[in-house]
């Protein structure tokens, strides 16, 4: 009889408690505000899109920082696109090696595994997906030029043709 009497008491304070405000209070605040934290966690996300678009902007580098990184630590630059993209236009000092190659000429480019090597395409896709052929061979700095030779034309930066 003493411990049914103990487990109505405690049934009893706990039901007090959830009667309170507080005890509800966080679930009335989501229930009223739902609008709200969806626009929030809506907005949050479009923040973090960019980055997670782009591979957490692991591996990529704007145009300025290609050319400090090739004037700094005189890095390689391998575009990764196919012979007539290549002609088309490329970065000036580039040299040409399909991506379907990048596997096989990659090293015989570039000797030199701490050498850094930014890799190039006219979009920055292909690009990107080099970057990890690239560090899978030892290339631990390989870089991606974010938005290809889109972007190195957009910042008015040199362009030869072969």
């Amino acid at each position: 009889m003493g411990q049914v009497m103990q487990d109505k008491a405690s049934h009893s304070r706990m039901s007090a408690l959830l009667r309170t405000p507080c005890g509800r209070c966080s679930v009335d605040f989501f229930i009223n505000n739902w609008t709200l934290i969806a626009i929030a966690v809506g907005s949050g996300a479009m923040l973090m899109w960019p980055s997670i678009a782009s591979g957490g902007g692991a591996g990529s580098l704007d145009p300025t920082g290609v050319v400090q990184l090739m004037n700094r630590e005189k890095a390689v630059v391998i575009d990764v696109c196919q012979p007539a993209e290549y002609a088309a236009g490329h970065v000036v000092g580039a040299r040409n090696v399909p991506m379907a190659e990048l596997n096989a000429r990659l090293p015989e480019m570039v000797k030199n595994k701490a050498t850094p090597v930014i890799l190039v395409c006219a979009s920055g896709m292909r690009s990107r997906g080099a970057v990890a052929i690239a560090r899978k061979l030892g290339y631990e700095k390989a870089h991606s030029l974010a938005g290809g030779m889109g972007a190195w034309r957009a910042a008015s930066l040199p362009v030869e043709k072969a």
